[in-house]
This record gives structure tokens, sequence and C-alpha cells, in this order.
């Protein structure tokens, strides 16, 4: 066996319009066309990648917005850090920096409405 490329990830969410405003608007990723499954959800188109959102209507409401770098999360590669943060400050979202980050990569973290953990990155020396 030989993995070629990382297709997607999928995230459950609780509530559908208001991650679809977090992943389109904040993060800005272009939504795309999904099947017509008998659930709802929405794919996103990132680079060769895609990220789909599936509703879970077993998740709690309210999730706890807890960020831990080394916990459960997936990353994003963004052009300018210091633009990704004012406009991730200018949206309300809460975020803890990284800039020298042993990884190699200026991190940021933030999370979704749901709780999920986000990594936006670019490459060091900034």
């Amino acid at each position: 066996m030989k993995a070629v490329l990382l297709h997607h990830v999928s995230l459950p969410v609780s509530n559908l319009e208001r991650s679809k405003a977090f992943y389109g608007k904040v993060l800005r990723l272009k939504e795309v066309a999904r099947p017509d499954f008998d659930f709802d959800g929405a794919w996103y188109q990132i680079g060769e990648g895609q990220l789909h959102l599936i509703v879970d209507e077993t998740m709690p409401r309210e999730a706890e917005q807890k960020i831990n770098s080394r916990a459960l999360h997936f990353a994003l590669r963004v052009e300018d850090y210091y633009e990704t943060a004012e406009w991730l400050k200018k949206h309300n979202i809460t975020i803890v920096k990284k800039p020298d980050s042993k990884s190699g990569f200026a991190q940021i973290f933030c999370c979704d409405p749901d709780g999920h953990i986000i990594e936006l990155h670019v490459e060091q020396p900034l």
C-alpha cells in the first residue's frame, strides 16, 4: 500500500449554519457541492484536499473552547501569519500564538464553534 495524499478530514458539528459561518466566513474556505446524503453537512475544498462537516445531533450544543496544541487537531497552511492573527481577532476568535515553535512553523491555534482545534501556520522564519 502507498498513500498518495490526504483526501479529506471529516468533523462532526452540532449546528450546521453556525459551523458554515465559521468555516466559510471566518476561515474563508470555499464550499463545494456534496452528494445528496440523508444527513446534513457541508464540504469545503482546501487545495487538493477537503474538509467535510457532518451534522451529529448527539453533540452538545455548547462546546468547551480549550485550546491545547497537543490535542487532536488539523492544520491549514496560510499565506500571512500576522494578517491571519489580526483577521481572527477581528472576528472575536480566541487564539494562541506560537511564532517560534520548534515544529518549523509559526503557528496560531483556535477552535471552531464545536471545540475542534485548528492550527493555522506558515513556515518559519517570519
